[in-house]
């Protein structure tokens, strides 16, 4: 299993970069080769992608969401991974927001590419594109500000 991680800050506030990130359905707006994510009620996704140039599809769960501090996830079907993206203010205007990647390559094309480095490459890329894509919007899509812990969901 690969582990990837990259941390930035971005020049929003805290609740606008976490509220962002509950919006799952833009990640093709700034995460590369992402294709499709659809949500299916508060905890489920269901993820297409072009990774090193095959087509793959997945579900992921969301296992841990607490507003403005994290979101984890771990796939149930499909390629294996897992996450957790965190959210830190660093100032009124600002937040750290730290992005790590647990992946399992799948057959020796994907293999060599984690050796070569493309998953790191392509976390690097994806922070870095989330954090242009919210300061030029500057306000969320849209929010979720419901908690999940130990699989139970809390709508606020």
């Amino acid at each position: 299993m690969s582990v990837v991680e990259h941390t930035i800050e971005v020049d929003v506030p805290v609740r606008v970069a976490y509220d962002q990130w509950t919006q799952f359905e833009s990640f093709p707006e700034f995460m590369e080769g992402v294709k499709r994510v659809v949500q299916q009620g508060d905890k489920s996704l269901e993820w297409e992608a072009e990774i090193m140039g095959k087509e793959k599809s997945w579900t992921a769960e969301i296992v841990e969401q607490v507003p403005d501090q994290r979101i984890a996830w771990r796939s149930t079907s499909g390629a294996l991974n897992a996450g957790i993206v965190s959210f830190q203010p660093t100032s009124d205007a600002a937040t750290r927001v730290t992005l790590r990647i647990e992946a399992e390559p799948e057959g020796s094309i994907e293999a060599a590419g984690d050796f070569l480095g493309f998953l790191d490459r392509q976390v690097k890329g994806d922070v870095e594109r989330f954090k242009e894509y919210i300061e030029q919007r500057g306000v969320p899509t849209g929010a979720w500000r419901g908690e999940i812990r130990g699989g139970d969901v809390e709508r606020s």
